[in-house]
């Protein structure tokens, strides 16, 4: 067995663990013999020059971050990697340059931020006859829970999506989605949509009831959000440093009961110059809503209307 792996370095930032080719800037091209049967940690970590790569079918593994920051990769079609089981956390973490994903039959296992920070990806696609994950609308899917494990920034996503896990995290490309149309769609996950600083606006389905811890962690862009009637919960610095965040419509009940709770609601009305609640929510004396902080109430069609 022959391997592509690290070798102990005790002054590398990653704690010590470096690769057989990280951080080289001349290497444009690999072509890996078929005698390598799996690619080791940060075997190629930082080697930004590398812009294309020749993967052997009996590959069973890439790495934790075997690819880190490889940015002048544009594509990768792992179809021949036949024996390819598994790309564990952060393999391709970073390469905002790769334009398209190919993923094989035999692949079960996708590890954390694996593709984070591919910000422009265009294109991704799971071979057919997949047990685990399938891939529809640009979107990498997981087949069993209907998850959404990896989008792009012209993802179409599927109406029977019921959840969103890490799948649009660091995608700095995307400029908006539209989530209205996914009827079954529960919940947000965590990181979900970390750093995507393009991005300035989402609609939510009414079928959602949680979102998740940090889910749009940094969304610096984002300038107004409809937190649907059937919410249920938010999670600790879901909307931390939203910093561009101006205007929150409340139609949940239990999201306005929860409204200056900045736990409860994770750091939702922190930049907020605009509160809009359904008149109907809106409890006697304003309870929920400290107008301390939102002085200026006034009535609009069906909501009342909290200014700064």
């Amino acid at each position: 067995m022959s391997i592509v792996d690290g070798y102990y370095d005790a002054n590398h930032p990653l704690s010590g663990s470096t690769g057989a080719f990280a951080k080289n800037t001349t290497i444009t091209s690999v072509v890996l013999p078929d005698t390598i049967e799996y690619i080791g940690e940060c075997a190629f970590y930082y080697s930004t020059s590398l812009a294309s790569i020749t993967l052997p079918e009996g590959l069973t593994s890439i790495g934790d971050r075997a690819f880190f920051y490889c940015d002048g990769l544009t594509s990768i079609d792992l179809s021949n990697c036949t024996s390819l089981t598994s790309i564990r956390d952060s393999a391709f973490y970073g390469c905002s340059n790769l334009t398209s994903i190919t993923l094989p039959l035999g692949l079960v296992s996708i590890g954390y931020y694996a593709f984070y920070g591919c910000s422009g990806l265009e294109s991704i696609t799971v071979e057919e006859g997949n047990p685990v994950y399938h891939s529809e609308g640009n979107c990498l899917i997981e087949t069993e829970s209907n998850t959404l494990v990896l989008g792009c920034k012209n993802s179409i996503i599927p109406s029977y999506i019921t959840s969103i896990g890490e799948a649009f995290s660091g995608c700095a490309g995307l400029t908006s989605i539209d989530l209205s149309n996914c009827t079954s769609l529960t919940s947000i996950g965590y990181y979900a949509f970390e750093r995507c600083y393009g991005l300035t606006s989402i609609t939510l389905p009414s079928s959602l009831t949680s979102i998740w811890n940090s889910a749009f962690y940094d969304c610096r862009g984002l300038t107004s959000i409809t937190l649907p009637e059937g919410l249920t919960s938010i999670g600790s610095n879901a909307f931390y440093d939203c910093r561009g965040l101006t205007e929150v419509i409340i139609d949940s009940q239990d999201i306005y009961e929860d409204a200056t709770s900045t736990s409860a609601c994770g750091n939702l009305l922190r930049y907020v110059t605009t509160v809009k609640v359904l008149t109907s929510l809106v409890k006697e004396n304003h309870k929920y809503i400290n107008t301390a902080n939102f002085p200026n109430v006034t009535t609009e069609g069906d909501y009342t209307v909290y200014k700064k």
